[in-house]
């Protein structure tokens, strides 16, 4: 209901507004009164006001290959050697967490710190370590000593030595879990004990999940946060079995997200699997992203279009088109006295999405323009122009509907 009072407002806006700019074309004899038979009106004129009001968008004629294609169902998928979980080696209570989903990260990025007492007791251990084996050094050098002077017994030297030994395989074996901790073992002292351990990111990437909240326990079994390189996207396609002998590798895929299928994007084939899906009876294609990646997460579903050739068609938004007494249209602007005289900077990246140029008088006009339309996926139409038109011929691709409304309201006798 709101679309449709959506509509009746915007024609309003079309049809109240500007009443008095009609586009109507008649044949008139003479005496200047109009003959029963008239042409129909081809060419609407809005001013930029109505333009706005209908958030009229240009764009340019694109070039699609919608002829010979494949279209399969497949998912965004990222290798596990571009995943990490940022994991603390020891457990320990949460005390800060420094990410949350969607933040980018570098390799080696503080994710949180964790504490526990057992962290200070190591660093205790350690210096105490340090302290008995300076005392086993000298109980060893006494016995030595006086084993040299036949005042001792031999066993008493062995058991220095054992004793030297043991508090030395200790003291590195202390050494090697501080420093999987992240304390340098030259820095712990009587009056500087740590007692927060730092986990950081194994990866540069995005953080894709956090599993850890300030004050929960985390171990080696539980990771505090989960990265991804999304930059290392590759995309599965599920193809079924007839269609395989036609997958070959470098052949072009173009997707959209089945969610949002606003956006395409390319990709490009380099491995055919070799075995069926257990429940689908399909085989996976494996395919490359290029290009743009914005917005692509691992985990998505795509809808994607495989090309069997690399022949182009001219190609519109479905969008774009119009129906009117069984014949389908497109709104092609017309050159405007502004547009003539000044430069025109489009959109290198984006050609769907144009302002609409007025003239110096504040209008612009568009010209209905008769097209075949072909076959129809991805969001737009195979056409062919009915008369020529102009390689950058720029044509209506949002609100064609509203100036084709205003078109035929403007048609009739004139009076």
């Amino acid at each position: 209901m709101k679309y449709i009072l959506s509509i009746f407002s915007m024609l309003s806006i079309l049809l109240v507004s500007c009443g008095d700019r009609s586009a109507v074309v008649s044949r008139g004899d003479d005496t200047g009164h109009p003959h029963e038979e008239h042409e129909k009106n081809t060419v609407a004129t809005l001013t930029a006001e109505q333009a706005k009001a209908i958030d009229l968008q240009l764009g340019a004629i694109e070039h699609k290959e919608l002829t010979a294609t494949i279209k399969a169902n497949g998912m965004l998928r990222v290798p596990n050697n571009n995943k990490g979980n940022a994991t603390a080696l020891y457990g320990g209570v949460v005390k800060t967490l420094n990410v949350e989903i969607g933040k980018n990260v570098k390799k080696g990025q503080l994710v949180a710190t964790i504490e526990n007492p057992q962290f200070i007791q190591l660093q205790e251990e350690y210096l105490t370590i340090e302290n008995r084996i300076v005392l086993a050094e000298q109980e060893m050098q006494r016995q030595t000593a006086l084993s040299e002077g036949n005042a001792g017994a031999k066993k008493n030297l062995q058991a220095a030595v054992t004793e030297l030994n043991t508090l030395r395989t200790r003291q590195a074996s202390l050494q090697q879990q501080l420093e999987l901790m992240g304390i340098p073992p030259a820095t712990v002292s009587n009056t500087h004990l740590r007692r927060a351990l730092a986990v950081r990111s194994p990866i540069s990437g995005t953080v894709s999940n956090v599993f850890a909240r300030i004050g929960s326990y985390v171990d080696a079994a539980t990771p505090v946060a989960e990265i991804v390189d999304n930059g290392s996207l590759h995309l599965d396609l599920q193809v079924f079995e007839r269609d395989l002998p036609k997958m070959k590798i470098g052949q072009v895929i173009h997707f959209t997200l089945t969610n949002n299928p606003a956006n395409e994007y390319d990709a490009e084939i380099y491995s055919i699997g070799s075995s069926f899906e257990s429940e689908s009876k399909t085989v996976a294609v494996h395919c490359n992203v290029t290009g743009n990646k914005t917005g692509l997460i691992d985990g998505m579903n795509i809808t994607g279009i495989v090309s069997l050739d690399k022949s182009t068609t001219p190609a519109v938004p479905n969008e774009a088109i119009v129906e009117a007494d069984g014949k389908y249209y497109v709104f092609i602007q017309t050159e405007t006295p502004a547009e003539a005289g000044s430069d025109h900077h489009e959109d290198e990246h984006d050609h769907r999405h144009e302002p609409v140029k007025t003239g110096k008088d504040g209008l612009a006009s568009f010209e209905k323009i008769e097209v075949v339309k072909g076959v129809s996926d991805m969001g737009y139409t195979a056409v062919t122009f009915v008369k020529d038109v102009l390689p950058d011929t720029r044509i209506v691709t949002k609100g064609a509907f509203f100036i084709n409304a205003r078109l035929n309201s403007s048609d009739g006798h004139a009076h």
